[in-house]
């Protein structure tokens, strides 16, 4: 079974972290919410309180097969911010086979920053692109490349998660994840259409 950390950092977009973990958890993929605050208790963006299952400064990450990156302001920033995840996040971009999952302005604002997205195609929320230098940005609600699942906004976190999902256990996985919850094929709308 694989594994993913979540990470929470004060004002992150809670419809995207918490999408994220019941998706994955949904699909048998034991995730694990990481605090980078000293409280488990971390506030999201629209004050929205959760109870992280770690904390960072008490985690080992010895090889993860995802990182996952909510976005929200100041969410990302103060992911940003935090060396420790910087450093881990360049170890999981340099890795054999562990994978970065970021939504919203997390691609931008985080992964851009560092330099990790050069020559990927990725996307962010509208007004960040600027930060993804070197990244050959794409207008799509989700983008896969390389290493990378990325994704540009709350509505899409749904879909977003999926695509995780696709991208560790195959497109069948997914959909059964995603028959589960209602999310179907319907005349003139099939849901692969949605998978990035």
């Amino acid at each position: 079974m694989s594994n993913a950390f979540v990470f929470l950092a004060e004002g992150f977009e809670e419809i995207e972290a918490l999408t994220a973990v019941d998706v994955l958890r949904r699909a048998g993929i034991d995730v694990k919410t990481v605090s980078i605050t000293s409280a488990l208790q971390v506030k999201g963006a629209h004050g929205v309180t959760v109870n992280a299952d770690l904390l960072y400064d008490n985690t080992l990450f010895s090889s993860p097969d995802w990182l996952v990156l909510p976005g929200g302001m100041p969410g990302a920033t103060n992911l940003y911010e935090f060396a420790p995840l910087q450093g881990l996040l360049k170890r999981q971009a340099t890795s054999e086979s562990g994978k970065i999952a970021a939504i919203c302005a997390a691609p931008a604002v985080v992964l851009g920053r560092l330099g990790l997205l050069e020559g990927e195609k990725a996307t962010c929320y509208p007004g960040f692109e600027e930060l993804m230098t070197g990244a050959v940005v794409e207008d799509k609600p989700v983008v896969v490349s390389g290493k990378f699942v990325l994704g540009n906004g709350p509505s899409n976190a749904m879909i977003w998660a999926l695509t995780i999902v696709k991208e560790d256990m195959g497109l069948q996985e997914a959909e059964k994840v995603a028959n589960g919850m209602l999310l179907y094929d319907k005349p003139g709308i099939a849901i692969t259409n949605f998978f990035g």
